[in-house]
């Protein structure tokens, strides 16, 4: 049987999430992440080299990167379910939304995570106002404007069509939900009234509540 190597609180969330929409059994291999770093356990390592989530494993095959994932569980279980058709301006759009969301969204938002945290690790009290005023530089400079322009796009991109990759409902949208509710939990600015909807509607989906159940909850740092 197919098995998730499941990290909690983490990208493998949206593996789950597609699973129960395709509704494919597989089996869940739960790790924790350590409470003080909340980096992934060693034990993952077992699995893949880098020990990184979300890692499946399927008969011979392992599979890392979520986009990766996505692309072998269609090809493998979708019958031709939650991407649009080859060739068409959609699969287009779906193409470049599947990869956008870790190549263009993730980066400025892990960088938010790192200059959050910053200030809070084990600094000498003599530094700390600079580490601080470092962090807070770099977060107004460079990385807020940065996560306020991918933002404004989403809504300008919402505002075309219901979903990310045209009317349809997509595996895009799942890959794009990581970034869209890290930014919800961690970029300290508004979400638009389209990106707003956009949770909501995959809140909603009971695909999606099912995910959460099997994973016992999901709540990303802020």
């Amino acid at each position: 049987m197919l098995q998730v190597h499941h990290l909690n609180n983490s990208r493998s969330q949206r593996v789950l999430w597609l699973l129960e929409e395709l509704g494919c059994p597989y089996e869940l291999i739960p790790y924790q992440r350590d409470p003080k770093t909340l980096l992934a356990p060693e034990s993952l390592r077992r699995v893949h080299p880098l020990g990184k989530s979300p890692v499946i494993t399927d008969g011979a095959h392992t599979i890392a990167e979520s986009g990766a994932i996505i692309e072998y569980l269609l090809e493998s279980y979708g019958e031709g379910r939650l991407r649009p058709a080859a060739g068409s301006e959609a699969r287009l759009r779906y193409t470049y939304w599947l990869h956008y969301a870790e190549g263009s969204a993730m980066p400025p938002l892990l960088l938010k995570l790192i200059f959050q945290y910053l200030p809070r690790g084990p600094v000498p009290a003599l530094l700390r106002p600079l580490v601080r005023a470092i962090a807070a530089g770099a977060q107004k400079s460079y990385i807020d404007p940065q996560l306020a322009l991918h933002m404004r796009y989403w809504e300008a991109e919402l505002s075309r069509e219901a979903w990310f990759a045209g009317a349809d409902f997509s595996a895009a949208d799942i890959q794009m939900s990581f970034p869209v509710e890290a930014a919800a939990a961690r970029s300290g600015l508004p979400l638009g009234q389209k990106v707003r909807g956009f949770l909501e509607r995959i809140h909603a989906r009971a695909p999606y509540q099912r995910a959460l159940s099997v994973a016992g909850g999901f709540r990303l740092p802020g």
